[in-house]
């Protein structure tokens, strides 16, 4: 280190405190076990939404909401040099972030690490997973193709389910009796304004919470003696096989974005009959199809099996945020084994419903 760059390093560290963090990240440990794997899955999702905000902001520049949505996707997708190829990259980051998200989610929640001093850390993760989905859906709607207005017509149908106050959320969040330009304008400023003002300082409060309380270690490995655990430091072992998985992401992103492209539909027209296979997006086609099903039952026919599936799925969201109350013991007591249990029914009932969901696409 020269002698000008070592003088800066001084002035910032002094003012900074840049020295406390990196001994704090020199110390700080990763366990090392079977499943370390799925500790990436955090950071994965962290690196996805990054693309989100660098794609999304490239994209706001040459974006017009409201009547001319469709036609400025269009010289986007188009015109503009490299537009398809980073409007690509938005979606299908998107869909991986998801993706990714459920996957450290379930993780998360297998491997206890919900447990005691880690509830805040679930709940506000699952506050995370609840703004990405309405992220996702609200910008779905942006294109306003064919396909992103009767899809969103689809699945406003989820809201509109809920009794006494679901009309008047679906209205409010149409901005009228059906999906239109207004539609667009309240979901681009949902979209860019409101979400990234609730999910920032949520991320943030997250992130610390994980460097706080560090990576929780499966119920098997906290069972062993101090002795027989294994660890890695966190800085440079395991910050470099995070940046690692970074760079796997990124490459298998990139393949997704060029290979297969993003495509833009025919601008939608409010008077054709919706096209064949309209459905919502894959992360929300469980609580979907489970008011299909319902409201196929002979005694739940038309709004009672719209509001049994609602509650069901409520009911069913309410007991998995709360899961850290109920399943306090670090052994693998009955209720750790009952949470267990509830998590494999969860994990089965929504893949299961998902794919009827898309078997049954006509």
């Amino acid at each position: 280190m020269t002698t000008k760059t070592a003088s800066l390093y001084d002035w910032v560290d002094e003012r900074l405190g840049l020295s406390e963090l990196l001994v704090f990240a020199r110390k700080k440990t990763v366990p090392v076990h079977a499943q370390s794997f799925w500790y990436y899955w955090g950071g994965i999702s962290l690196f996805l939404f990054l693309v989100q905000c660098f794609t999304g902001v490239l994209l706001l520049v040459y974006y017009r909401p409201g009547a001319e949505s469709f036609e400025s996707v269009r010289q986007i997708t188009y015109v503009m040099h490299f537009g398809w190829l980073i409007r690509s990259a938005h979606a299908w980051s998107a869909n991986l972030m998801m993706f990714s998200i459920l996957v450290h989610m379930f993780s998360v929640y297998f491997m206890k690490a919900y447990r005691k001093p880690r509830e805040f850390g679930w709940l506000s993760g699952m506050g995370l997973l609840g703004v990405a989905s309405v992220f996702g859906f609200s910008g779905y709607l942006l294109p306003m193709d064919e396909l992103s207005y009767f899809a969103t017509k689809v699945g406003l149908q989820i809201p509109a389910a809920i009794p006494f106050i679901g009309p008047a959320i679906a209205s409010m969040l149409r901005g009228g009796p059906d999906v239109s330009e207004f539609t667009v304008q309240r979901f681009f400023a949902l979209h860019v304004v409101v979400l990234p003002a609730i999910f920032l300082p949520l991320l943030g409060f997250h992130l610390w919470l994980v460097q706080k309380h560090g990576n929780a270690a499966p119920p098997s490995e906290e069972e062993k003696p101090a002795s027989e655990r294994k660890t890695m430091p966190f800085m440079p072992n395991f910050l470099r096989k995070d940046l690692a998985m970074w760079l796997i992401s990124l490459n298998v992103l990139a393949l997704l974005a060029s290979v297969f492209p993003w495509q833009l539909g025919k601008q939608f027209d409010s008077l054709a009959p919706a096209p064949m296979g309209i459905h919502p997006e894959w992360y929300f086609m469980s609580p979907f199809e489970m008011l299909k099903l319902l409201g196929m039952v002979k005694w739940l026919q038309g709004e009672p099996g719209e509001i049994a599936g609602i509650l069901l799925f409520t009911i069913g969201i309410a007991l998995w945020v709360m899961i850290p109350f109920y399943d306090t013991s670090r052994d693998s007591g009955k209720r750790g084994r009952a949470a267990h249990y509830f998590g494999l029914i969860a994990v089965l009932a929504l893949l299961a419903t998902t794919a009827i969901g898309y078997w049954t696409i006509r």
